[in-house]
């Protein structure tokens, strides 16, 4: 699946172009492309903001939007401004979900963002097929450019699975073992007198389940749990026969 294109329209501080092709290395995009840049190209504040980001390297430059956008299929324009025109609006996950669709059928999408002074001018945001807003204050609009990169870049990524690295939850604990859990730490507890005066027994043995049972033990987590019950016992017991030889 082909991942939508991020073009910076008239992009104006370096350091904004590397705080854009960083993020969206972070998150696995790799289509940069540049719209009339104001202070051409290459840049180096855009090489330092980067962080080493391969994004930059690769970084297509254009002389206009249009050109940009040439070889695309279904564009939407980021904007936080109402523009007065007859243009579905869609959230970034909304958006996110409409191309990664258009994507999957072969189609080549992309995403317009403007330039940090105004935005996108209305012809750039007239010729996309949609407008991606960001759920922004409406008292305080202004969004960095970097930063809209990154939450559209973060809504495209979270369409997909965990990342590999992170290690699944291991089955959760059979209620038979919970059961055999429950008995052994409320044997202990008696043992201890914990259970006092008796007629509250029962509410207190609820409760306590209730709490366990909450946790969700793995069948690792619940063995430990047994484990640190049983050494605890055996404490109990040395320091037992301690108080009785003094």
């Amino acid at each position: 699946m082909t991942a939508p294109a991020f073009i910076l329209v008239a992009p104006q501080m370096g350091e904004n172009i590397g705080a854009a092709a960083r993020a969206m290395g972070n998150f696995g995009l790799s289509d940069l492309r540049l719209a009339a840049p104001r202070d051409g190209w290459p840049n180096p504040q855009a090489e330092a903001m980067a962080a080493g980001s391969p994004v930059l390297d690769s970084a297509k430059v254009f002389e206009t939007t249009a050109e940009a956008m040439a070889d695309l299929t279904l564009v939407f324009a980021a904007t936080a401004r109402p523009r007065g025109m007859e243009k579905r609006v869609l959230t970034p996950r909304a958006a996110m979900a409409e191309l990664r669709a258009a994507a999957a059928s072969g189609e080549k999408t992309g995403i317009l963002f403007g330039a940090e002074r105004q935005g996108l001018e209305n012809e750039d945001v007239a010729s996309a097929d949609a407008i991606l807003t960001f759920p922004v204050d409406p008292a305080f609009r202004s969004l960095n450019l970097g930063v809209s990169v990154a939450l559209a870049a973060y809504e495209w990524r979270a369409g997909e699975d965990a990342p590999g690295a992170f290690r699944e939850l291991s089955p959760a604990a059979p209620k038979q073992e919970m059961l055999r859990l429950f008995e052994h730490f409320e044997t202990e507890l008696d043992a201890a007198g914990f259970f006092f005066p008796p007629e509250k027994t029962p509410l207190m043995v609820h409760n306590l389940r209730t709490a366990l049972g909450r946790a969700r033990f793995t069948e690792q987590e619940a063995r430990t749990f047994r484990g640190a019950i049983k050494a605890l016992a055996h404490g109990r017991g040395r320091r037992g026969k301690k108080d009785g030889q003094r």
